[in-house]
């Protein structure tokens, strides 16, 4: 059955296909329905898909010009308050499209994404610089009667009966970034991820801990992870202003800021 999924190239649907049967043999096992994972055996027998970073803007003055774009562009309020929000926090597409208002303290300017959804599968907390706390005073009266922030469409049916929303997709988005003049090769949604990444350690401003905290890494070494406990909170806070001073001032069209020269 995987051979012929990976006959057509589509080695990514393989992969997972082959991990979701493991999980079916996996529980099989725990119910005692089955003695063995076939999966176990089939590792490295499948081709494994070339990985392809996705699009991003990496470049403070084309940064810029994206954020006058989005400033500019005539979509629904929702959208254009998820590209905001987006750049500002540089979350995961999924945890912001799937973002509900009781996540969200404004008194404290904090954003805490349950475990369940976080890709860690633990709690993260975003601190929220004052530009994102005003898209959202702006957005409550829009979408504030409902569960999501960003819903994709309307929480009243007929009658005045309620109906389950649903979120905004990640399509809209990039979407959203076709119509302004972005091909699939320059930004996607997840790139303002990358973005900030590149931006935030170039600048030489704020320790690499406190940058993969605020993107929700795991460190890959266990122990350290084990030890390293710290949210680097006080930082964070601080970085995540000066990033969205920053993305305005590049918007303005202001002098890019000096980066610190790299090692070697």
């Amino acid at each position: 059955m995987l051979r012929k999924v990976e006959s057509k190239g589509r080695l990514e649907t393989a992969k997972r296909l082959r991990a979701v049967i493991g999980e079916v043999f996996r529980y099989g096992i725990a119910t005692a329905r089955a003695v063995n994972d076939p999966t176990f055996a089939l590792r490295g027998a499948i081709s494994a898909p070339v990985v392809k970073h996705r699009a991003a803007i990496t470049d403070p003055v084309q940064l810029g010009g994206l954020m006058r774009a989005i400033d500019g562009f005539k979509g629904q309020p929702s959208t254009n308050a998820a590209l905001k929000l987006m750049a500002y926090l540089f979350p995961r597409p999924g945890e912001l499209r799937l973002a509900e208002w009781r996540e969200f303290d404004l008194d404290k300017a904090v954003w805490a994404i349950p475990a369940i959804r976080a890709k860690m599968r633990r709690e993260h907390s975003v601190p929220l610089p004052r530009q994102v706390l005003a898209i959202l005073k702006e957005l409550e009266p829009i979408t504030g009667c409902g569960r999501l922030i960003l819903p994709g469409y309307g929480v009243s049916g007929g009658e005045g009966r309620k109906v389950e929303q649903r979120p905004i997709s990640e399509n809209t988005l990039n979407g959203a970034l076709r119509r302004m003049g972005y091909g699939q090769d320059e930004m996607s949604s997840h790139g303002f991820r990358a973005a900030a990444s590149t931006l935030l350690n170039e600048s030489g401003k704020f320790s690499a801990d406190a940058i993969e905290r605020a993107l929700a890494h795991q460190d890959p070494d266990a122990v350290r992870r084990a030890y390293a406990r710290g949210e680097h909170w006080k930082e964070r806070v601080a970085m995540a202003q000066w990033w969205a001073d920053q993305l305005d001032a590049w918007r303005d069209g202001a002098r890019v800021i000096s980066f610190a020269p790299k090692a070697g």
